[in-house]
């Protein structure tokens, strides 16, 4: 008889403990922050990140678009004062490179959008991985375990090699990758014509899913 009232306030007790618990916890909102490189605002690089977009934010995931594209930046100068300095900036401060860092740190996921230019990434793109990887390898590797993804939208061909150059901006920096159904490209060479990619829709669609899914499974 005792022992069987002892064991009722106990479970009474746990659970009253656990409402608590979870009433007191923080609700820990994720974020994605994508980096268009594109020239074009609106263009097909933007939209196919729309795209992933639609499905993080379908599972609650919060997200932003960063227009790198169109503006002046330079490119890394091997100077190596963000060794010395360990301030988790570029030294150079002229332009927004050092806003997309801040914005990559602050993030759980980062998109890195690009068209396909020769074969690779275009100059704007190339700048920000040239100099926001090693402002994160010089403190301490600051994009470590985030979750990365790459979409590249592209006329014909040369896509797959820019899709490994931001990759390798990823893997260095010790990243979680997300897979999709093919690799994360759009074919389309106006504004807009990358909507009539049916299967490239779908691989950013599948992304978005993979990237929530993966971002799920690390915050738990």
């Amino acid at each position: 008889m005792w022992y069987m009232y002892i064991k009722c306030h106990l479970i009474l007790y746990k659970a009253i403990r656990c409402i608590c618990i979870i009433q007191n916890m923080e609700v820990i909102k994720m974020k994605v922050v994508a980096i268009n490189g594109s020239t074009r605002k609106d263009g097909n690089t933007a939209k196919l990140i729309k795209n992933v977009f639609s499905k993080l934010e379908e599972e609650g995931i919060e997200t932003e678009i960063i227009q790198l594209g169109g503006n002046l930046v330079r490119g890394c100068t091997a100077c190596m004062k963000c060794w010395e300095n360990k301030d988790n900036r570029c030294i150079i401060k002229n332009d927004m490179i050092n806003d997309c860092i801040e914005k990559m740190i602050e993030a759980d996921g980062i998109i890195i959008g690009t068209p396909t230019y020769f074969a690779d990434v275009n100059t704007e793109t190339k700048a920000l991985i040239d100099r926001a990887g090693s402002v994160s390898l010089a403190n301490d590797v600051l994009f470590k375990r985030k979750v990365g993804a790459a979409v590249v939208a592209v006329r014909r061909g040369g896509a797959i090699h820019a899709f490994d150059s931001i990759n390798h901006l990823f893997t260095i920096n010790q990243m979680f990758i997300p897979g999709s159904s093919y690799w994360n490209m759009g074919i389309g060479l106006a504004p807009g014509d990358v909507e009539s990619d049916e299967e490239g829709i779908q691989t950013m669609k599948n992304l978005g899913e993979n990237m929530a899914w993966l971002l799920k499974k690390i915050q738990d």
